[in-house]
């Protein structure tokens, strides 16, 4: 398929056959193309992954899954970026079977308590920089983490 991922190609189709803003000439085109992949807007989501990839695993442009979705969830997060990369990442991240809300039973605290733990690992963790290093510790220091 030319170099790219096919399971990402099925997903961009699926998220334009169920964009309102994409036109029916279009959504029409997406459904041929499915159906020529050998798939459907119903096998597409049966298809997706399940966001547990082993650490350093790599598309099949060589590019490492856990970074490239990792910078999907950045997006998410950025008040610099446009609603237009915001809609998209979520589309990539919801084909792989991201979840965006919290987990059923998961409180605010407990939340807040595990997003701590991951900044205090973090300035214990040898390769993370300095830089990010300081930004755990603003950030526990902002929300009574340290």
């Amino acid at each position: 398929m030319s170099g790219h991922d096919e399971k990402r190609v099925a997903a961009g189709l699926k998220a334009a056959i169920h964009n309102p803003n994409v036109s029916e000439e279009a959504k029409e085109r997406a459904q041929e193309r499915l159906e020529h992949m050998g798939t459907s807007v119903e096998t597409t989501s049966a298809s997706r992954g399940n966001g547990n990839y082993p650490v350093g695993s790599t598309d099949e442009t060589g590019h490492e899954t856990n970074r490239v979705l990792g910078g999907y969830k950045a997006t998410l997060h950025n008040p610099r970026t446009s609603d237009e990369a915001k809609q998209h990442a979520r589309e990539i991240l919801d084909a792989d079977g991201y979840q965006f809300e919290r987990p059923e039973g998961v409180t605010e605290d407990e939340h807040q308590k595990r997003v701590n733990a991951g900044y205090k690992a973090a300035l214990n963790n040898p390769r993370v920089s300095e830089g990010a290093k300081q930004h755990a510790r603003e950030y526990l220091e902002q929300h009574g983490g340290l």
